[in-house]
């Protein structure tokens, strides 16, 4: 198993000019990279990561769209893999985070989690690409590969949990900008208006 904070350094080195949806990963991703190009979605988004990321991607074909899901988001809208694999968008990558439980909700086992192949499940679905890694040398040395060919892409990443138990109401707040600024520095950097 990989930590996410690792991993996440990782893909920066190769981020190029990417928006990037952080999902679950977002509150190590903003130590790594505050740009206008980030969109920190966290929990307020359960479940709706990867309709949001293929939307993006669907509305901006010239730029790759990278998405940071999480496999309890991912089952909670299973339907979203055969939609992204018709739709087809070359440039959308979506990476799956999968640390086995439900972290955000107290740790909580996701069901049958050591059996469920997230990867195939997507190339079940029709992704045309997808592709599992639980080591960090070797997620590190395929990755390259995966953001220079087109999606789109699922790339599943077991990772170590990070459970939180604090009530959501009383967790320290990670972002930095708030939703508002977030869709304003976006529309801004993509020269669609503020």
């Amino acid at each position: 198993m990989m930590h996410t904070a690792d991993l996440l350094k990782v893909f920066a080195e190769h981020r190029g000019d990417a928006i990037v949806i952080s999902g679950r990963g977002g509150r190590h991703w903003i130590d790594i990279s505050d740009t206008m190009l980030d969109i920190p979605l966290g929990d307020p988004a359960m479940g709706g990561h990867s309709g949001f990321g293929l939307g993006l991607a669907l509305a901006r074909p010239d730029r790759r769209v990278v998405l940071f899901d999480s496999e309890g988001d991912l089952l909670m809208s299973l339907g979203q893999l055969p939609t992204i694999a018709e739709q087809a968008p070359a440039n959308f990558y979506h990476f799956v985070l999968d640390n086995e439980v439900y972290a955000t909700t107290g740790g909580q086992p996701v069901p049958n989690a050591k059996q469920v192949d997230y990867a195939g499940i997507a190339r079940a679905s029709g992704y045309p690409r997808a592709i599992g890694f639980s080591v960090l040398g070797d997620f590190s040395r395929e990755l390259p590969n995966i953001l220079a060919a087109p999606g789109p892409v699922l790339v599943a990443l077991k990772v170590w949990p990070e459970v939180e138990n604090t009530p959501i109401g009383q967790r320290v707040r990670w972002r930095k900008r708030t939703a508002d600024k977030v869709v304003s520095d976006l529309r801004a950097a993509l020269g669609t208006g503020g």
